[in-house]
């Protein structure tokens, strides 16, 4: 009953999360894009309010005239729109999203022993500090050098170093496929964070200096821009560390923490290309096109280096994929959490009905998604997943 509650949890949780993560996402790359495509305004009123840039869109058979004052506008409107629920609801759901998926069963879906032998209380504690340290280091980063001049080069190299550290650790104290998740979420912890501490505060801020007549101090504007800034280049590998856990190609590779960074830093070179699109189309900067290139080769290069060994295969398709010879990597492999003694899901393996029932799941999790055995426990290898294929490629025949 338990694991069936979980599941539900599983399932809901991750609808909130994905509905939120979409409303956060596309507000921030709309106002990327809204402050990338501003032209200084037409109208001599509307620069003499204060007005810095505007910008003429059309969408769903209307036109909207969007403009920007840099610091705050002369007058406060009776009803000003705030952005920040979208990015707190995320997280909120994203963390009990993580809690349900890994934290409660920490010592299945958390723990490696064949990496760290610790307690699934002590691997749970280090698994939240990571959120808690990389905020508290990408902060004092933030702080430290943000203003200085090239503060945003430095900024981004430091970060990018910490978060190859922190990839490193992960992956080599925990899970591969938690491992994953742990980095992104670490990410979207400081995102949100970002906007707790920092956006949401600093606007606050203004807008009590405008209500009280008092000008605002720009300061805030400049510090709640530069994070957002970090949080769009930030997006792209938070997508990519969530989306992660179904292919296990990725997590179980001997180099993992690796094939994370590289995938992570071309999402974050693509998503440049995106932000100087903009910017492009009004001859502000170059053509943003070598980022994209970068981006591409990255992921192309990743994609040739994780090329399964195809000899090994090759030697393992003279092994016949009858069924005596399925039973024997199913013993081995898959018994232990699908056997007589345990049967975890609901899935038993060690029949030749329950195989034929299962077969479908069998393929698809051992040898699509490769997701299965879990955290490749039991060492299965990729000979006996193209076995396994074979097998049910030739019809799944149990008799």
């Amino acid at each position: 009953m338990e694991s069936y509650l979980l599941d539900w949890a599983n399932l809901l949780l991750r609808w909130l999360h994905v509905i939120t993560a979409i409303a956060w996402i596309g507000s921030s790359f709309y106002f990327v894009f809204l402050d990338s495509s501003l032209t200084p305004a037409a109208d001599p009123k509307l620069r003499d309010e204060g007005v810095t840039g505007e910008l003429w869109a059309v969408h769903g058979g209307g036109f909207y005239h969007p403009v920007k004052y840099a610091v705050a506008p002369p007058k406060l409107p009776p009803h000003l729109h705030w952005f920040y629920w979208e990015a707190y609801s995320t997280w909120l759901s994203g963390f009990a999203l993580f809690t349900v998926s890994y934290l409660w069963n920490a010592g299945t879906y958390l723990v490696d022993k064949s990496l760290v032998n610790w307690s699934a209380g002590a691997a749970v504690s280090v698994a939240l500090s990571f959120m808690v340290v990389f905020w508290v280091l990408y902060d004092a980063i933030c702080r430290t050098f943000g203003q200085r001049k090239n503060g945003d080069a430095i900024v981004g190299a430091l970060v990018f170093l910490l978060v190859c550290v922190a990839s490193w650790l992960a992956c080599h104290w925990f899970a591969g496929r938690a491992a994953f998740l742990l980095v992104g979420a670490m990410i979207a912890t400081a995102m949100s964070a970002n906007v707790f501490f920092w956006i949401i505060p600093g606007q606050r801020k203004v807008v009590k200096s405008i209500e009280a007549g008092e000008p605002p101090d720009p300061i805030h504007g400049w510090r709640g821009k530069q994070r957002s800034v970090h949080n769009t280049y930030f997006t792209l590998p938070v997508v990519f560390a969530m989306l992660s856990n179904h292919y296990g190609f990725l997590y179980t590779h001997p180099q993992n923490w690796l094939v994370l960074v590289l995938m992570m830093f071309a999402g974050a070179a693509i998503r440049q290309f995106f932000v100087l699109r903009h910017g492009y189309k009004l001859g502000r900067n170059r053509h943003p096109a070598p980022y994209a290139a970068v981006g591409v080769a990255v992921i192309v290069a990743t994609l040739a280096w994780l090329a399964p060994d195809t000899s090994a295969v090759a030697k393992a398709a003279a092994v016949p994929a009858d069924y005596p010879a399925l039973q024997k990597v199913l013993e081995q492999r898959c018994y232990q959490c699908h056997g007589a003694q345990v049967q975890m899901k609901n899935v038993r393996l060690d029949t030749p009905g329950a195989v034929k029932q299962h077969a479908q799941g069998v393929f698809q999790q051992t040898v699509v998604a490769r997701t299965m055995p879990l955290n490749n426990a039991t060492q299965i290898t990729d000979a006996e997943r193209a076995l396994i294929g074979r097998w049910f490629e030739g019809g799944a025949k149990v008799d």
